[in-house]
């Protein structure tokens, strides 16, 4: 039955990629991609119908896992989160684990064991490793985070030290006008600073 597999793989002819993007997609957009989900499906169930025994049904888990992974993608697509690479990622693992649990069934006693086991692993590896690129993911944008909320308040304080600095710089020359003005008298003194007040904003 192994020969199969060339032409399950032919006969599916099954490619859904539909990436989660930044950007959501419409209502009708998603139905429409919704309905040709399906459709595939059903196309894939009657190629699936050329075959028999375990080769049927390794394709038959090849379609229902494709159909599963692409309402995922879909669903992400339609509304995206930062979790979305993440339950593609689990989504495609679980489906080929599936895939790999009728393989095993072409064969018997430790030979079936052991296949079943090396499934297992795989499955329990690709979530792990999915979990780690979420982690990561979320590390990495609460740094970004960080380091933006840094700049901001970096850029905060240079705008107030430059406040105060110019400050400072007007309330020493306003003292130096003041001293000048000091040795005038009379209308001229008033007149003087006055102008003097007006001119630095005191």
């Amino acid at each position: 039955m192994k020969n199969f597999y060339p032409m399950i793989t032919i006969a599916l002819g099954l490619t859904w990629s539909i990436t989660a993007t930044a950007s959501s997609m419409s209502r009708s957009d998603y139905n429409a991609a919704e309905k040709t989900i399906e459709s595939d499906f059903k196309s894939a169930k009657e190629k699936c119908g050329l075959f028999a025994g375990n080769a049927r049904d390794i394709c038959m888990a090849k379609a229902k896992g494709n159909k599963k992974v692409a309402k995922v993608e879909l669903r992400e697509r339609h509304k995206p989160s930062s979790k979305s690479s993440y339950k593609i990622s689990v989504a495609q693992a679980e489906a080929d684990y599936k895939v790999a649990q009728q393989k095993c069934d072409d064969s018997a006693g430790n030979v079936k064991e052991v296949c079943e086991k090396q499934a297992k692993a795989a499955l329990v590896e690709a979530k792990a490793n999915a979990k780690v690129q979420l982690t990561a993911a979320k590390a990495d944008a609460q740094a970004n985070e960080e380091v933006s909320e840094a700049r901001t308040e970096a850029k905060e304080k240079r705008r107030e030290a430059h406040q105060d600095a110019a400050e400072d710089k007007r309330d020493a020359n306003f003292a130096v006008a003041r001293k000048k003005c000091n040795a005038l008298s009379g209308d001229a003194k008033d007149a003087c600073l006055n102008e003097a007040e007006t001119y630095y904003g005191k």
